[in-house]
């Protein structure tokens, strides 16, 4: 599954970060190549000699070091700005304040520069580098809108004239409104109600599991006015695993405020996933290094495993089942089959002496090989190396209705391993098994790092072999 969009999902910081950096490149690359090309021909930009031997050699290291410190430590939008008065804010303007301070450093360390025309058409040299860098940028970020690739898929919920209200005013692709939830549906006409808002329309007391799931919703916007409890909007959505934003409708614009939206709405974050921006688009990365390199040393493992399966059992090699991912979507579970293919039940839990396993299959589990096929999940995107386990679709219905926060194990992408797994908590799936699960399972959520996901894939490989599988 695409995770572009949960990178993207509460801020463009990942994307502007990544902006940043090639701007800074930008910055380097247009003093090397006017350094050279101010004299020498094209053929001649190859030759650093010439670089390093002029007058901007020097120049550019500061100028480019200098632009990074200063838009990455104290430019801090998080929303990506398409327009040109962004361009000139985040731009032009530093490039006139580090002139400022290089040229003061220059004069106070006495080094000679020459200040000479050339020098102001490398300026503008720069200066249209990074407007095509910018534009280059926007069509990036407006064809992921345009495709739906970043986009949010949004439950609203509240009244039903604060709904209408808000539909008007909305003026963002990347914001998709998938259907709502009518607080005062009951005292309405409800077809009209349904072809005027022009989207799904439920009442609250409805299965919210199965809307979310069928919608694949990331989001619920709760509208919230001096008229309207959220305590009690809150209630009906709590205990499930979307983000949840609160929507304030009374408040006049604040200009100053980061949390707008359309420019006229402020919202605060009341409960959201940690796994978002930067640090989940660093996640992804190590996910797609780490199960590469993992494939390719298990291969022969899973060679010789595939052939003692088809030795005693013949095919399939391989058995999917469904289950629960990011946001309660549903996705196809790769594993080695350690089953009898004749006695094979994919909804009944394997247990330790199962006499439906094979001879080969209790060897395969006894050291989890039978998981290491869900490293084509994390490459596809639908699981990650860390993370929650994914559970048989049956156990999470059951299980959400006995545990009131099960549901937010969903707050991202499933793991091979876990909090909980390297805790000791694996194979059984008695009810009070289930619930401490659950409870390592949302610290993990709520203390989420890049460090804690490396302790848990080193702990894994001990774990393993302490504790043999099932």
């Amino acid at each position: 599954m695409n995770r572009i969009e949960k990178v993207l999902q509460n801020d463009d910081s990942a994307y502007i970060y990544f902006v940043k950096l090639v701007k800074t490149f930008v910055v380097f690359l247009s003093f090397y190549t006017f350094s050279i090309l101010e004299k020498n021909s094209i053929y001649e930009l190859l030759d650093e000699m010439i670089f390093i031997s002029s007058k901007y050699y020097f120049f550019t290291i500061l100028f480019s070091l200098l632009f990074f410190i200063i838009t990455f430590f104290f430019v801090q939008n998080k929303n990506f700005k398409t327009n040109f008065i962004s361009f000139l804010k985040e731009d032009i303007l530093i490039i006139f304040i580090i002139q400022i301070i290089i040229f003061s450093f220059f004069f106070v360390k006495k080094i000679n520069f020459v200040i000479d025309i050339a020098y102001f058409y490398s300026l503008i040299f720069l200066t249209v580098n990074l407007l095509l860098t910018k534009k280059m940028f926007n069509l990036i970020y407006n064809y992921m809108v345009n495709n739906d690739i970043i986009h949010k898929n949004i439950m609203l919920v509240g009244n039903y004239k604060d709904i209408i209200f808000f539909l008007k005013n909305k003026n963002e692709k990347i914001n998709v409104f998938k259907c709502c939830i009518v607080h005062d549906l009951s005292d309405l006409n409800k077809t009209l109600i349904r072809s005027e808002i022009k989207i799904p329309v439920f009442f609250s007391k409805e299965d919210i599991r199965s809307i979310l799931e069928y919608h694949e919703l990331g989001q619920i916007w709760i509208l919230e006015n001096r008229n309207n409890k959220t305590e009690r909007l809150i209630s009906s959505i709590i205990k499930f695993s979307v983000d949840i934003l609160i929507v304030n409708l009374d408040t006049k614009k604040n200009i100053l405020s980061e949390n707008l939206l359309y420019g006229k709405f402020e919202f605060k974050r009341y409960e959201i996933s940690k796994f978002y921006g930067p640090n989940l688009l660093l996640k992804i990365l190590i996910d797609k290094i780490f199960s590469i390199i993992f494939l390719i040393i298990a291969s022969p493992i899973l060679f010789f495993c595939a052939i003692l399966i088809i030795i005693e059992d013949g095919f399939p090699i391989l058995f999917t089942q469904d289950r629960t991912g990011w946001d309660g979507r549903r996705f196809k579970i790769y594993k080695l089959r350690t089953l009898n293919k004749k006695k094979f039940d994919k909804t009944t839990q394997v247990t330790m002496n199962d006499n439906r396993k094979l001879k080969c299959g209790s060897f395969i589990r006894k050291f989890s090989i039978d998981e290491i096929p869900q490293l084509i999940n994390v490459l596809v995107g639908d699981m990650s190396i860390v993370g929650p386990r994914p559970h048989m679709v049956e156990h999470d219905i059951k299980y959400s209705k006995l545990f009131m926060n099960y549901l937010k194990r969903h707050k991202c992408n499933p793991g091979l391993t876990g909090w909980a797994q390297v805790h000791g908590l694996r194979g059984s799936t008695s009810d009070e098994q289930m619930k401490k699960r659950m409870e390592y399972d949302l610290w993990y959520l709520n203390n989420w790092t890049i460090i804690i996901d490396l302790y848990i894939m080193m702990k894994t490989f001990y774990v393993i072999f302490k504790h043999k599988g099932e």
